[in-house]
């Protein structure tokens, strides 16, 4: 017995799930895990390689690193070509601000530091922090945050800061594909339609737009936001999560610190409650 016996929770998460069930299954819930989008590696892409290779040569004066399983990314394809030191000792001659605590936390674990930080992952913050520095002329690359969909309410930070007068890198180190099998989402939706789950658990921006995709390409969107607008709660690792749910008007809720270990206590506490 725990506090969240008789209680179904749906994960969506791709990265840690295991982790992250066994905090919640410790706790007596029961929890039922589909992965809403799949993290696909540019390793193998060329432009990436060649983007790497001039950093390297030519380190850039400041460096926005968006995620913090891009940045790991970026540094696992460099190992495969045999450039991770080099490409660490460029990054350390660069200014290097980080798009939130995922990406500080990757910045950190590489024994880099970064020089900035807004408390969010908020693009905006980034772009409004260089904006009143002055970024007109400086060199910037910036590792890009995987793709952007309609559902996702995150603006093009690269394009931003074009638009200020940089002169900016962009790099793609991953990028977000839905499933190709669709049906383990469409059965997931089928349990949150019959209210046969109690909570629905987000840990990124993109597992939210993969969903609501999905929904929508099989019709049940409407009843989708109806049952998170009733008896499922939607939880969200963090405000960035939950945008596309808040722009249409769904009620979320999500701990004060973006962290599994946080959001695994926040769900004990919310539903036990």
């Amino acid at each position: 017995m725990g506090p969240l016996t008789g209680k179904t929770i749906a994960l969506t998460a791709e990265r840690r799930a295991d982790e992250f069930a066994a905090l919640l299954e410790r706790r007596g819930a029961e929890t039922v895990h589909v992965a809403a989008i799949h993290v696909l590696p540019l390793i193998d892409d060329s432009d990436l390689r060649a983007q790497t290779d001039r950093i390297i040569a030519e380190p850039p004066e400041l460096v926005v690193i968006s995620t913090g399983i891009g940045f790991r990314g970026w540094l696992d394809a460099a190992d495969t070509w045999d450039s991770r030191d080099e490409l660490l000792n460029a990054l350390g001659a660069s200014r290097i601000i980080a798009r939130g605590p995922k990406a500080r936390g990757a910045i950190r674990g590489a024994g880099l530091r970064e020089v900035w930080s807004p408390a969010t992952e908020e693009s905006q913050e980034v772009a409004d922090h260089l904006e009143a520095e002055g970024i007109v002329g400086v060199d910037v690359a910036v590792q890009l945050h995987g793709t952007i969909t309609e559902w996702e309410p995150t603006i093009d930070l690269a394009e931003s800061l074009r638009r200020l007068g940089a002169e900016v890198r962009a790099l793609s180190v991953y990028r977000w594909i839905r499933p190709v099998d669709q049906r383990p989402l469409v059965d997931l939706l089928a349990k949150i339609l019959n209210h046969e789950v109690d909570a629905v658990t987000f840990t990124s921006a993109p597992a939210v737009a993969s969903l609501l995709s999905t929904a929508k390409d099989n019709g049940l969107l409407d009843e989708f936001l109806a049952a998170l607008r009733g008896p499922v709660a939607a939880i969200c690792v963090g405000p960035v999560t939950s945008a596309p749910l808040d722009a249409l008007g769904v009620p979320t809720s999500m701990p004060k610190r973006a962290r599994l270990g946080s959001l695994a206590t926040y769900v004990v506490d919310q539903l036990s409650e």
